[in-house]
């Protein structure tokens, strides 16, 4: 074999030695190419609003790497679904590209329990919403602190704040109801702005229970009140006027324009 090298002329096996080096080369490119199925691309679908597991059993069906990047939760969501995924879809990717998801939780997150205590019930309501957690029962003790929060109770016992409860749990409170029996005619807030209506409420040691804007409302402050609940009068033709205990609530509905004043106006011009 080293005769065969050594009688040909030098140029000649470095001819040789190119070539099977191309040779090599070309080999090893196309090893390559076969292993990473290079040159070959995919659409990639869209997987978002679809279960988790279904979602990935059916991008790893078409070529693709699944790695879930973020588990979060959203409650206007169904749970255990894939909330984004990246790349977007109808993206041209190659094959055993990586899509990234982010999926809402299949199970409620724990969050703190806030302190309520000494709260006034309107002030309570509004950091029971941020820490989306829901009113349940109300009830009303004889206490100079008339219409704070006195105590915090879940599942029927008192909670510290600070305890892990799960999101959406309701919180019953516990409220002073005054030392006197003090009842007041159900004020008519109907075509109030909101700020003035709280203002009167809070006057009258009446909180905020549900605040219900309509579709479209941005400016809560400068709305107006469009329903009630409870309404100033009774139903039935004999209507008599409603009552109210001062540490009760009242729901409100309210709206970006007066619409108390423009059917008054619309009655008028008949």
């Amino acid at each position: 074999m080293f005769r065969f090298i050594t009688n040909r002329p030098f140029w000649v096996n470095l001819l040789v030695v190119i070539f099977l080096t191309a040779v090599i080369i070309w080999g090893i490119l196309q090893t390559l190419g076969f292993i990473t199925r290079h040159g070959e691309f995919l659409s990639v679908p869209s997987v978002t609003g679809k279960n988790t597991a279904e979602a990935i059993t059916f991008l790893e069906a078409r070529g693709f790497e699944v790695s879930i990047t973020d588990s979060v939760y959203v409650d206007t969501a169904k749970m255990g679904t894939v909330l984004k995924q990246f790349p977007e879809a109808n993206s041209t990717v190659k094959v055993n590209r990586t899509v990234l998801l982010t999926v809402n939780r299949v199970t409620l997150p724990m969050i703190d329990m806030p302190s309520l205590q000494g709260k006034s019930l309107s002030f309570a309501l509004e950091l029971l919403k941020r820490s989306h957690l829901q009113l349940g029962d109300t009830s009303f003790v004889p206490d100079f602190m008339m219409g704070s929060v006195l105590n915090q109770r879940y599942s029927g016992a008192d909670i510290a704040s600070g305890t892990k409860v799960r999101w959406g749990s309701k919180i019953d409170l516990v409220i002073g109801g005054g030392l006197a029996d003090m009842r007041i005619p159900v004020p008519n807030l109907i075509g109030m702005q909101y700020m003035e209506a709280k203002m009167i409420l809070e006057q009258n040691g009446i909180g905020i229970g549900a605040l219900i804007p309509k579709p479209g409302l941005t400016d809560t402050l400068g709305a107006f009140i469009i329903k009630q609940n409870p309404p100033r009068f009774s139903d039935g033709e004999e209507k008599q006027l409603l009552y109210i205990q001062s540490g009760q609530v009242m729901d409100l509905w309210i709206s970006p324009v007066n619409e108390a004043a423009i059917a008054d106006s619309t009655l008028n011009s008949k």
